[in-house]
């Protein structure tokens, strides 16, 4: 009995859909894409599309760099040199087991997701007000706590959104430990004769035998992106999902993944490109930008507590009309907060 009643608690899963217009004064699609900071994938899908124009392609081929540094210790995060070189405004927070809480001597907060018996603990440090203050008691017991109580290093990723030459910057404040410069991987592939759903941008919940739900859209684009075959033929025992109904046959559509650390900011600029996708006329009657998060990233949005232990699913997608209405789709697993 216990062991059904394990697999009836299954994780729970959150799925929020909403519709506006990018027009509309009190549109959130520019806050919510850029207070979602930590992206390792980003994927559009364009119907009755071949080829990306020049411009769009430059902007996607463009998405790096980031940098892979290996046991970086922690208290170099919150020496004045590492802040006033990276750091405009943020923090830096720690998700920590129940031991290492207690080892660093740090103040923190149980994690929202602890239930009766804490295990987990955040600790969150405002890194412009250490800097500000380097005199003060807690900088001393922070630094304290990194170099000498609790010496903690780990295999960072970073990304340094700035304008100026950030390349040599990045890899010259940390030439002392072992770090490599990568770019995104970009994959770019157009698949030939798709079933797509058809979708009215005013209907989220569909029209029977007229639209397809945007819950329908969502299961049926985690399928493309999988390359899941959406045939649902007899003999085909790896998958039986087919494409929701209404659909319609595109002779060809574009699919571009990129794959790394990608910045809201250049999101922001994809997005805002595949706004302008239909300012001349096209056949495609909708195009769609999907993002997903780091699963063990501790935030989701903002500084909403990310949980990574049952799932760690953070990701939001768009679907684009070509009247500049748009549906938002933003999904997180169990352990999370409802999305913004």
């Amino acid at each position: 009995m216990a062991t059904l009643r394990r697999l009836r608690e299954a994780p729970r899963h959150l799925l929020v859909c909403e519709k506006s217009n990018f027009g509309h004064h009190k549109s959130r699609h520019r806050h919510l894409v850029q207070t979602h900071y930590y992206n390792y994938r980003v994927s559009f899908l364009i119907p009755e599309c071949g080829i990306l124009s020049e411009e769009l392609k430059n902007l996607v081929m463009n998405t790096g760099p980031y940098y892979f540094v290996k046991n970086l210790p922690l208290h170099e995060l919150i020496t004045p040199e590492f802040i006033s070189t990276f750091i405009k405004k943020g923090k830096l927070i720690l998700s920590l087991d129940k031991d290492t809480y207690e080892e660093t001597g740090l103040q923190g907060h149980p994690s929202q997701f602890s239930g009766r018996k804490i295990m987990k603990f955040i600790v969150s440090i405002d890194l412009m007000e250490l800097s500000l203050n380097l005199d003060s008691k807690k900088y001393e017991r922070v630094s304290w706590s990194f170099k000498e109580k609790k010496p903690l290093t780990f295999d960072f990723l970073l990304a340094w959104h700035n304008t100026g030459s950030e390349e040599s910057t990045m890899m010259s404040y940390f030439s002392k430990y072992q770090i490599q410069e990568h770019q995104p991987k970009v994959a770019l592939s157009t698949l030939r004769d798709l079933q797509c759903p058809v979708l009215q941008s005013s209907e989220l919940e569909g029209t029977p035998e007229v639209s397809c739900r945007a819950l329908e859209l969502f299961d049926w684009l985690g399928a493309v992106f999988s390359n899941v075959d959406l045939n649902n033929e007899p003999n085909n025992f790896i998958s039986t999902y087919c494409c929701p109904e209404p659909s319609t046959v595109v002779a060809k559509a574009y699919l571009c993944t990129i794959t790394g650390f990608i910045f809201p900011e250049k999101i922001c600029l994809l997005l805002e490109h595949l706004c302008h996708y239909f300012d001349e006329p096209k056949l495609a009657p909708w195009v769609t930008l999907s993002v997903q998060g780091f699963a063990d990233s501790p935030v989701s949005w903002g500084k909403n507590e990310h949980g990574f232990r049952k799932g760690g699913e953070h990701l939001y997608n768009f679907v684009i009309f070509n009247n500049q209405d748009y549906w938002l789709q933003m999904a997180v697993g169990a352990n999370d907060h409802c999305p913004p």
